[in-house]
């Protein structure tokens, strides 16, 4: 079942030892890679640079990125540098050093919006990307309710996940994002309030809302 969704309940305290979920099958790099290509995706079909919806290989900024770990923003600049082949173009991880794919030149900077109201200017032309705070059952009762993260119940922090924002909407009167979330190896749709803060002292994190760290491309039309 889906939690129920208050609207008038804003701000949940964990205080105590925090129970913090060992996601081992998370691949930090890969999600990173696999929601900047959505992004640049949705960007280039938003633009008319592409008639369709084109995949582009996020395997392909992995085995490119200079770090063991890199985020979305690292793999939108280098995208921006350098180019980005299509996804069928790299098929495998590590191809040979001879190979040489066709590269897509994608010009243009990573903007980083500083809330919700620049985040919201831009959804008007195309999603942005962003890392939603994770809890555990939480995530996986919301199915088609709205994710409040924890609400002070019994729950583990399962740490930042990569998504996108596609769309913000009034429920009850307040915000509620539809995010696109990079979770266990899959893309899933899900409702976010983004009314909902919380604070987990014994981590040292917050007071925050459920979506940060927001990112997107903005690309060029030359």
């Amino acid at each position: 079942m889906a939690l129920p969704y208050g609207p008038n309940f804003r701000m949940a305290v964990l205080i105590g030892e925090a129970e913090i979920e060992d996601d081992q099958e998370h691949d930090e790099s890969l999600s990173a890679a696999m929601v900047a290509v959505d992004l640049l995706s949705s960007a280039r079909l938003a633009l008319k640079l592409d008639s369709v919806y084109t995949k582009y290989s996020a395997q392909y900024l992995v085995d490119k990125a200079k770090y063991s770990e890199v985020t979305v923003k690292d793999c939108l600049e280098l995208a921006l540098k350098k180019g980005i082949p299509k996804a069928h173009d790299w098929p495998v991880s590590n191809p040979p050093s001879s190979y040489k794919p066709a590269l897509v030149s994608m010009k243009g900077q990573v903007i980083e919006p500083k809330d919700m109201e620049e985040v919201c200017d831009f959804l008007v032309h195309q999603p942005v990307g962003a890392k939603l705070h994770v809890f555990h059952p939480h995530i996986d009762l919301q199915q088609n309710g709205i994710y409040c993260g924890s609400s002070g119940e019994p729950s583990s922090y399962v740490g930042l996940r990569d998504g996108v924002i596609v769309g913000v909407e009034k429920i009850q009167g307040k915000a509620i994002a539809t995010f696109k979330l990079w979770y266990k190896n899959k893309f899933r749709f899900l409702k976010v309030a983004l009314s909902r803060m919380f604070e987990v002292h014994s981590r040292g994190i917050g007071p925050t809302g459920l979506l940060v760290d927001f990112c997107v491309p903005l690309l060029s039309m030359n």
